[in-house]
């Protein structure tokens, strides 16, 4: 069984930037609550591991993300689930071209580029919070292309899609979950 600690070993082993690391750790956050809000809560710490160790190959290997991660995983002895969920993420982007099929793999796939958003647009907020955002505001800066350009636009909505719920429902559950990472 792969402990938190484990997992972050792991990370931090292929990992040193301190902004990939912080993304990781909100990713881990936000899928812990949609586990949770989802009524997966008995699997709250796999997809928290899941969230945690998605972009596990992107800083070193960026040319090869998803696929480099898949060997890494399966050369720990890692749960195939975990390592389909992490290549899944990239479903449409990367050379692993692997569909998110599982509802974690779907949340995964749709909060991976938004919480980036969020957190840009946090960035860019007095508070420098998600505290007080509203749904409103992430929506303007995300029908701006050129804002944070790097989060794409078409992956949050395919996975609000994917979800079945409306990109709108989709930044608020993330803000919410967001929220709660935040003290």
């Amino acid at each position: 069984m792969l402990t938190r600690d484990m997992a972050w070993s792991l990370l931090t082993e292929y990992n040193q930037e301190p902004f990939h690391l912080k993304h990781a750790q909100v990713t881990e956050g936000v899928m812990r609550w949609f586990a949770n809000e989802l009524g997966f809560g008995g699997e709250a710490d796999f997809w928290a591991a899941a969230g945690l160790l998605h972009d596990l190959d992107f800083e070193r290997y960026p040319e090869e993300h998803c696929v480099k991660t898949q060997e890494i995983m399966r050369g720990r002895g890692l749960d195939e689930r975990l390592i389909r969920a992490a290549a899944s993420h990239g479903f449409g982007m990367t050379a692993a071209d692997v569909e998110p099929l599982h509802t974690m793999e779907k949340v995964l796939f749709a909060i991976d580029e938004l919480t980036g958003l969020i957190g840009a647009v946090a960035l860019m907020r007095p508070s420098k919070s998600v505290m007080d955002m509203e749904v409103k505001s992430v929506l303007k800066k995300f029908k701006t292309p050129a804002f944070a350009a790097g989060c794409s636009r078409e992956t949050i909505q395919k996975g609000a899609d994917m979800l079945g719920w409306t990109l709108e429902d989709l930044i608020s559950r993330t803000l919410t979950a967001m929220r709660t990472l935040e003290t």
